[in-house]
């Protein structure tokens, strides 16, 4: 009887024992599923028709479409995307919080099933947009680069390389991390506000931009301008296929613009470079042309 109850002792044990594994296992499964699914961006969907992914600028929220929103809502079905760590958006531990962005919006398409969806980007939503569409260039319609280009560390001087520019103690990850860390909230959005003056015309849409920065993840900020400054996608673009139609602002004037926008765009062949009389935020300072011109892009077949 004793050794009955000794083996049925061991068996128990042996039983949970292998219970306790499994349920280890599952629970390290599950943190290591949610790990991986932390969430690139957050999206809104609007209105109904041929789906466009709308895709804001660096440190802004999705609500730099509003407008255009506004505008498309009756023919489209419309997501619009805020990236992790921008503007009050949960941020994301990630050594390329951009190149996840990527990926996890081309899951996105997979997932929702959205069949050829159009892309808008402004800024660095532009440089996603191209980045997109050199990775997967069956997957999207045609496309709006809103005052973006794919090598933005090569504006002005189109010599540079990655390589060149990580000798470059300036675009190093952390510190630039640590500079944005070091900036102190009193006076943030003040300053901020006077700053973006130069990228907008009216001072309520510079402080709105100035808000979504200070509402950002300072990790985030310092992360992804390091990361986009360091990833050149002049030659990549070549592989795209859709037509795409590239917005460009003032550098100066005019020629200075197309200038800069031919050489960074060189090797896209399906390309409409337009320049429009605004600065960076081509949307809120003109917007009756922006809109012009998005539509009949849009509606040319």
């Amino acid at each position: 009887m004793k050794s009955t109850i000794h083996g049925n002792r061991k068996n128990n044990f042996r039983g949970l024992n292998k219970k306790a594994i499994i349920l280890v296992l599952a629970i390290l499964a599950f943190v290591n599923v949610f790990a991986q699914k932390q969430q690139a961006f957050e999206v809104k969907v609007i209105g109904k028709g041929q789906p466009i992914i709308l895709i804001p600028g660096y440190s802004c929220g999705g609500e730099v479409w509003n407008e255009t929103v506004d505008h498309l809502k009756g023919n489209y079905e419309l997501h619009v995307l805020t990236i992790a760590g921008f503007a009050g958006a949960k941020p994301i531990e990630d050594e390329e919080i951009l190149k996840t962005v990527r990926n996890q919006i081309i899951q996105y398409v997979k997932e929702e099933k959205l069949k050829k969806p159009m892309l808008i980007g402004h800024s660095l939503g532009a440089f996603m947009t191209l980045w997109l569409n050199s990775t997967e260039p069956d997957m999207f319609g045609k496309s709006i680069c809103v005052d973006g280009v794919p090598f933005v560390s090569a504006i002005g001087n189109p010599q540079a390389t990655v390589e060149s520019l990580k000798a470059n103690p300036q675009f190093d990850k952390q510190a630039a991390i640590k500079n944005f860390q070091a900036i102190p909230n009193e006076g943030y959005v003040k300053n901020m506000t006077r700053a973006m003056l130069n990228q907008v015309s009216d001072s309520i849409h510079a402080k709105k931009i100035a808000e979504w920065s200070f509402n950002s993840d300072r990790k985030t900020l310092g992360s992804t301008i390091i990361e986009m400054s360091l990833t050149d996608l002049r030659q990549d673009i070549s592989k795209i296929k859709v037509p795409t139609l590239v917005l460009a602002s003032l550098f100066g004037n005019k020629e200075t613009s197309e200038k800069v926008y031919n050489e960074q765009y060189a090797l896209l062949k399906n390309k409409t470079i337009k320049v429009a009389d605004s600065k960076h935020f081509i949307m809120y300072d003109q917007p009756e042309w922006f809109y012009n011109e998005i539509d009949t892009f849009l509606k040319t077949k």
